[in-house]
Order: structure tokens, then C-alpha cells, then sequence
């Protein structure tokens, strides 16, 4: 039997909806083991954004004062997955306890859940619901709790990535620094325009089977994507950063660089990971067969904190 090009992208999107449900189950039963452990402070939250109910899962440490102003950190799950799961993979929590500062993972929307990163042709995405969704969020959160509004961060993985990468562009007047793990990077760089260079951290596998370190469409989905050490360049370059980048001390399969000579010291801090796939470095690993490999040579959350402390809005 012949098949002709239309017949085999059916198929193609066949297995990849296959896969995807599949995937979502794993992350499901990953999930329900993680809530066995959940501790007390960890708690589920709602909120009303653009009309939508909107959820949310925090972690307040057990020293939090009410009288100190906190660092908050904002970690933005993956496409198919869900707040509880990236606060699994992520060990997000285990950092907030131990330096004393705030973590919220809030839920994107739609089945499977997703963030609206960039916008589509048809007009069926926009992405400014979402920023308006953790922009209220933010808000909230200093309602109840006192919260630095010059040390807010963003990070996430992969659709919550590019998420991040975002909100550095639009809600820069909040968000002091951003962080990425296997960013998938939708929206147009050239339409970022921040009010402020805000400092840029990320990681990216070489093995990377979702969202290709040398770009080009992903193996699930016919979604065009930037080469990243290219792209990170072009970050880089939004920041002002002037001098070529230097190399960071490696360590094991991870090698980083660090774009000095920025706008406002806002450096771009890139690492890759050579065979790392679509996953959380030093994270909980998720299936080898779907994702690829996850290295343990890096902690991707400690790195990461350790970047965004050295940041604040006006500092």
C-alpha cells in the first residue's frame, strides 16, 4: 500500500497523541506517589483570572516570618503536566526550606494542560491571559503573604520555559529573573521588548528529543523551533551583553557559559548537557524512552537559585 504524505502525517500524529496520553499516565502515577509525601505547608490555592477559575500549589517554609519581606519563586510545569509533578521533578521545595523564600506552581490550562506561550495565526491562543493570570497571581500571593516585589522569579520547564521566557518580555517591571530547563521558545524574540534586561539562566540537553537543541520541528509535534545556543545568543544580545561569552567550570556531562558585559549586569547564564534529554537536570527523572537521558552531574534548581539571588528589581 502506497501512503501518501497526508496519510503518513496522520499517522505521525496519531503516535503522537499515543504518546502523549501515554506519557500522561506515567507523569499521573509519578504524581500520586508525590502527593503521599506533600508536607502540611504545601497547600492547593484558587483564584479568578480573565474570567477563568485558576489554580495553584504553594509551598511556604516553616520559617517564613510575616515580618520579612520573601523572595518568590514561580515554577511553571511542562506541557501534559500539572504543578504537583514539577514540584516533584523540580526539589523546588527542599531550596525554598532551606533559604527561607516562597514557591508557587501554577496550572496552565485546556486538556492537556498547557501554557499559552506565543500566539496562533487562527487567533485560538493568546498568550497575554496567561501573563494576566501570574501577574494576579503575584498579586494575590502579596495579599496573604509578605512578599519582596523585587525578588520575583520565573522558571519551567520546557512549555513552561518558554512560558517563563515570556514573562521576562512583558511583566519585566515584576519579574527579576528568569530560568529555563529545555525551553520551548515560541515567542517571536524580536517582539520581546522588557522595560528592563532581565537576567536569563537555562539548560538544554544535546539528546534533547522534544524540543531539538539544534531546533527544527519537534519529534511529537510539527512545531518549528529555534536552535538554542543560537537563540540563547540572541537572549543574550537583548540584554546588551556585549563580550563573548566565557566558560563556566563543567561538571560531568554539563558544560555552561556566561554572557558578560550586559545592560545592567543582567547576565545570560546558558548550560548544556551532553546526552541530556527533555528533563530536569538532577531532578526526578521521568521514562528514559520518552524523554531521554536525566544527568545528576548538575542540580539545575540549586544552580538556578544561586543565579537568581544575586538578582532584584532596582538592586
Amino acid at each position: 500500500m502506497t501512503r501518501t504524505p497526508s496519510t503518513l502525517r496522520t499517522i505521525g500524529k496519531v503516535f503522537a497523541a499515543v504518546v502523549l496520553v501515554i506519557l500522561g499516565l506515567l507523569i499521573l502515577a509519578a504524581s500520586v506517589i508525590g502527593v503521599l509525601y506533600v508536607r502540611a505547608n504545601v497547600t492547593n490555592g484558587q483564584i479568578v483570572s480573565s474570567g477563568q477559575d485558576r489554580s495553584y500549589l504553594l509551598f511556604v517554609p516553616t520559617t517564613y516570618d510575616p515580618a520579612t519581606p520573601t523572595p518568590l519563586v514561580i515554577s511553571i510545569h511542562g506541557f501534559v503536566e500539572w504543578p504537583a509533578h514539577q514540584m516533584q521533578i523540580s526539589h523546588w521545595n527542599d531550596l525554598a526550606q532551606e533559604y527561607g523564600f516562597l514557591v508557587v506552581y501554577p496550572e496552565g490550562t485546556g486538556f492537556p494542560r498547557r501554557w499559552q506561550a506565543s500566539s496562533q495565526a487562527d487567533g485560538s491562543t493568546d498568550p497575554m491571559v496567561d501573563v494576566l493570570f501570574i501577574s494576579d497571581l503575584i498579586d494575590e500571593l502579596a495579599r496573604q503573604y509578605n512578599v519582596d516585589p523585587a525578588r520575583v522569579y520565573a522558571n519551567g520547564l520546557s512549555n513552561g520555559g518558554g512560558m517563563s521566557f515570556l514573562l521576562g518580555c512583558v511583566l519585566s517591571d515584576r519579574i527579576a529573573a528568569i530560568g529555563s530547563v529545555a525551553g520551548a521558545y515560541l515567542y517571536p524574540l524580536d517582539e520581546c521588548s522588557p522595560s528592563r534586561p532581565v537576567p536569563m539562566i537555562a539548560f538544554h540537553g544535546t539528546a534533547d528529543p522534544i524540543v531539538p537543541y539544534l531546533g527544527g520541528p519537534s519529534r511529537h509535534a510539527e512545531v518549528p523551533l529555534p536552535v538554542i545556543p543560537d537563540w540563547i545568543a540572541a537572549r543574550a544580545k537583548l540584554n546588551g551583553c556585549d563580550e563573548p561569552p566565557a566558560e563556566l567550570p563543567a561538571s560531568g556531562e554539563a558544560s555552561g557559559i556566561r554572557y558578560p558585559g550586559c545592560d545592567q549586569g543582567a547576565d545570560v547564564v546558558f548550560y548544556t548537557v551532553d546526552g541530556g534529554g527533555h528533563s530536569w537536570p538532577g531532578g526526578d527523572p521521568l521514562p528514559e524512552w520518552i524523554v531521554g537521558h536525566t544527568t545528576q552531574d548538575i542540580d539545575a534548581t540549586r544552580v538556578m537559585w544561586e543565579f537568581f539571588s544575586r538578582f532584584s528589581i532596582g538592586g
